[in-house]
């Protein structure tokens, strides 16, 4: 596959390095070294696909663009329209060009996340009765010094789409209002800690924050049986996972735990992973949208 990089900031940089001799050209206005000022100006016959790691401002015409001329697409996340019909719009695009339109959230590459989804479809932890999922890193100062991440609702759509994609790989369509509990503003003039949850049959509570010096993620995952917990991301290791098994009528828990101590391994699985689906095009759009209805849920709601 022969793919253009569009956008070379920190992620257009860990994408190039991941697409490797596959990468022929690269897109940027603001960046000299790359070949390129617009995808316009790219030979179309010279690539199959483009990974699109610019800001989100940016995204949809340039994916309007790709998708309509039948180039695969690999996107950052978060993928948001101004309303859903954008997102549908695109959906069609890119389904009457059959070419794949896939938003990357390469935390469902995570050994341990994937691990716990293993556990749920198991049946092992029995009845779920509730998750805790916490996201947090130390980029306060780095978004408020950044001409374009400081506005808006801040760390909610930047970490928070991440959280909102694991409840979406983990449990599904969660039922009930998606609710805010809290959201501060201690350094920047967008949000940089937001606290927010599930209010229904399955609830789910979830920070992010971008005040947390040692950056990590933790998930708990307490049910009927047992619970599951993951204590941070195989990049900011060491990565544990731990399921616990409920000792009835009370008592300490069987404890079953495994640690990784590697390299993140997400990035080379997902770009493999968007590979494999180029070869019978889809894409993963939907999610997009249950992912924006979410945020609209929590930046309409009274706080």
């Amino acid at each position: 596959m022969k793919a253009v990089v569009v956008g070379l900031g920190i992620q257009g940089g860990k994408r190039l390095a991941i697409a490797g001799a596959d990468a022929v050209a690269t897109v940027d206005p603001f960046q000299p070294q790359a070949q390129y000022r617009a995808i316009e100006d790219v030979p179309l016959e010279r690539y199959d696909a483009a990974l699109v790691c610019t800001p989100d401002s940016a995204k949809l015409p340039i994916l309007r663009y790709l998708l309509g001329n039948g180039k695969h697409v690999l996107v950052e996340k978060p993928l948001l329209g101004g309303s859903s019909d954008d997102l549908h719009e695109l959906d069609a695009l890119a389904n009457r060009h059959r070419a794949v339109c896939y938003t990357a959230y390469n935390h469902r590459f995570e050994p341990h996340i994937v691990n716990l989804k293993r556990v749920l479809e198991s049946g092992r932890l029995g009845r779920i009765y509730s998750a805790r999922l916490f996201y947090g890193n130390g980029t306060a100062r780095d978004a408020r010094n950044s001409p374009w991440r400081d506005r808006g609702f801040g760390v909610l759509p930047d970490l928070g789409s991440h959280l909102l994609d694991i409840v979406l790989f983990l449990f599904g369509r969660v039922a009930g209002d998606c609710r805010p509990w809290r959201a501060d503003r201690f350094e920047n003039l967008a949000f940089d800690r937001f606290l927010f949850g599930f209010h229904g049959p399955l609830p789910i509570d979830c920070e992010t924050t971008m005040l947390s010096w040692r950056n990590t993620f933790h998930a708990d995952v307490y049910g009927e049986l047992g619970s599951a917990h993951i204590y941070c991301l195989c990049k900011w290791g060491p990565s544990t996972f731990t399921v616990r098994k409920r000792v009835l009528p009370s008592g300490r828990p069987d404890e079953e735990s495994k640690t990784l101590v590697c390299a993140d391994p997400t990035w080379a699985a997902e770009y493999g992973h968007f590979k494999t689906l180029c070869q019978s095009p889809c894409t993963n759009i939907p999610n997009d949208v249950w992912i924006q209805s979410k945020l609209q849920e929590l930046t309409e709601s009274p706080r």
